[in-house]
């Protein structure tokens, strides 16, 4: 009997074509829709191995479910959505996809941060709704980005490719990291300093840190108190950093500039989320990635640490290297 692979989203038939053949392959196939969690219960109960996304919550029920599982590829650099002690209790190898997404997230990240400083999306939306009727002095007047002050908590690989981009604007970069960066002090100019010198300094505060019990809700009422009121909050990393209930009050009551968000703890975020009511929000589908040239690489690096684990090769990609261990 062949191996059996369930993917949780459709994807195109030459991005798994690779897999069709040696192994049973099967698919959610809604585009509209994420798969139900009773149905990746049941494939995970059938499954080899399960490619999925981060907004898949694989839990640890599904690794009880999941007897015959061996591999979870995640769509992704972040792994928070799986539980990975009980994919290592239960000897599944958990992969992600790393690097591959660095230069492109970082683009969404600045892009992200302009269009929130420079009020792009509200622009937009003003001249198609007939708004447009006068020019005048301030009229959606924004905020400079040259030669302002950029903090960013968590300089990883994405939050370093940030900091090159900053560098052109001319930006001040400061940086606020579990370790120093000395490369990127010295090719950028990064300052290392405090988490709360980061938050008091900066005009851009960009969250870069993964999501962990610790991070979660770094991003509080407190942060936001301490912020400049002309400051712009960014985040492209994981939205559950930020209190979001907090953001919101400090955006009400103009504690801070405005927001730019790729990331929300619910994902998809609610169309009647109070976030999404704000004019000060710049707000995104989690598209970080979401070029074709990145999103196919992605894809190739998941379907490749599935192909190596069913074939009794190491995965390229391993998130719980323990397994790996003699």
């Amino acid at each position: 009997m062949k191996p059996y692979i369930y993917l949780t989203r459709k994807l195109p038939e030459e991005a798994y074509q690779k897999l069709v053949g040696r192994f049973d392959v099967h698919m959610w196939e809604r585009e509209d829709q994420a798969v139900p969690h009773d149905v990746l219960l049941s494939q995970a109960a059938k499954a080899d191995a399960l490619l999925t996304v981060v907004s898949d919550p694989v839990t640890q029920e599904v690794f009880e479910a999941g007897k015959r599982l061996k591999v979870v590829a995640n769509m992704a650099v972040g792994y928070d959505n799986i539980h990975v002690d009980a994919a290592t209790e239960k000897g599944v190898y958990v992969c992600n996809t790393p690097d591959v997404l660095t230069e492109t997230t970082a683009d969404l990240t600045f892009a992200l941060l302009l269009a929130a400083a420079r009020r792009v999306v509200e622009a937009a939306e003003f001249i198609k709704d007939g708004k447009w009727q006068s020019w005048s002095p301030f009229l959606l007047a924004g905020h400079d980005v040259h030669h302002k002050t950029i903090g960013i908590a968590g300089m990883g690989g994405i939050g370093e490719a940030v900091a090159r981009r900053a560098k052109g604007f001319g930006m001040e970069i400061l940086y606020h990291n579990r370790s120093r960066k000395p490369d990127a002090e010295e090719a950028l100019g990064a300052q290392y300093c405090s988490f709360d010198e980061l938050v008091e300094r900066s005009d851009f505060l960009v969250a870069m840190t993964p999501l962990t019990p610790d991070t979660k809700h770094l991003f509080n009422a407190d942060v936001f108190k301490k912020m400049k009121s002309s400051a712009i909050f960014i985040n492209a990393s994981r939205g559950a950093v930020a209190d979001e209930a907090a953001l919101a009050e400090a955006l009400k009551n103009r504690e801070i500039a405005g927001a730019g968000l790729d990331v929300f703890a619910e994902e998809p975020i609610s169309a009647d989320h109070p976030l999404l009511a704000l004019e000060n929000v710049t707000a995104l589908p989690h598209i970080g990635s979401a070029t074709m040239e990145t999103r196919i690489k992605m894809i190739e690096i998941c379907v490749d640490n599935i192909e190596r684990v069913l074939t009794g090769q190491k995965p390229k990609t391993l998130v719980n290297t323990i397994l790996l261990e003699p």
